[in-house]
């Protein structure tokens, strides 16, 4: 099976031999898009991105320079790989095209060969990069996402459900009395014990835009977008549940038999001009009111 088959290619170009000539080239490699004007580049990209578009630059309009200054403006179109192909063979346009972001240039007439071997080359190149980027959005010790992804995450969720009108919901979590824990069992299984609690709380929380980090420590942060306080009180009283199930004996000497977590609800309604900072702050007080109220409970 040839594993880039699955990489999708964005073919632009205004003259429709062009486009037929690489399309052919590609198709039996990779998934091949194709567009005519930058106009459509920019709809199709911002619709279902590609993994590496192949840019004309000389095209009536928008130009290819043009589409690619607005497609590296965007943070969500950045990182895609752009190949400039042109008819021009002037070191300016090429110094252009790569001060704009552009990884390569191809020059017409094509030679197929050496167009399939670039567009290999920087698919490598693009899997490296995004394997990277995801490391470094990995807790190590329990594979959630890290604080890192939690801080961007935070503030593009609370911005994009206000533009969409919706509520935006924070858990913060912390396990009740881990110092105990660890202090009685060891750092060993410390760790043990927070990649357990971390497991239930990603597999408990159903729906693929809902986001569960480590926040630090002991403590995790799950964002919940486009959810009202009921059902954040809801998905958290859920996990507490599920974290007491997983009967994790606690240390001899903490007040609980088992291990739990107390919860703090934070709920952003579209209309709140709350701020993320203020948002995790109201769900770090309620935290700490479930944590005098007794741990192993949810507070909103």
């Amino acid at each position: 099976m040839n594993l880039l088959k699955q990489h999708s290619i964005l073919v632009v170009d205004d003259v429709p031999t062009n486009i037929q000539v690489l399309a052919e080239a590609l198709m039996q490699d990779y998934h091949v898009k194709v567009a005519t004007n930058g106009a459509d580049v920019l709809s199709i990209v911002r619709h279902s991105a590609p993994d590496l578009i192949l840019l004309d630059v000389m095209m009536p309009g928008m130009d290819g320079f043009e589409v690619c200054r607005q497609l590296k403006a965007d943070p969500r179109t950045q990182n895609i790989p752009i190949i400039f192909v042109t008819a021009s063979d002037g070191n300016e346009d090429e110094e252009l095209g790569l001060n704009l972001g552009a990884v390569d240039y191809i020059a017409k007439p094509f030679h197929l060969p050496v167009v399939r071997a670039r567009v290999r080359n920087h698919l490598k190149l693009k899997q490296k990069a995004d394997l990277l980027e995801q490391l470094a959005h990995i807790d190590s010790l329990t594979g959630i996402a890290n604080r890192r992804r939690f801080d961007e995450a935070i503030d593009i969720e609370l911005r994009r459900c206000r533009r969409v009108g919706q509520a935006l919901s924070l858990l913060m979590i912390d396990i009740d009395y881990f110092k105990h824990y660890n202090d009685h069992y060891g750092h060993g299984l410390g760790d043990l014990c927070l990649a357990q609690v971390a497991s239930s709380l990603s597999h408990n929380v159903a729906r693929p835009a809902d986001i569960v980090t480590r926040y630090g420590g002991e403590e995790f942060a799950v964002i919940l977008p486009e959810t009202e306080r009921d059902g954040a009180v809801q998905i958290a009283q859920r996990l507490n549940e599920r974290v007491v199930a997983l009967n994790i004996a606690h240390a001899p000497d903490a007040p609980l038999a088992t291990v739990s977590v107390s919860i703090g609800v934070a709920t952003c309604a579209a209309s709140s001009e709350t701020t993320v900072m203020e948002l995790v702050a109201q769900a770090d007080t309620q935290l700490y009111a479930a944590k005098r109220a007794g741990r192993n409970r949810t507070c909103a």
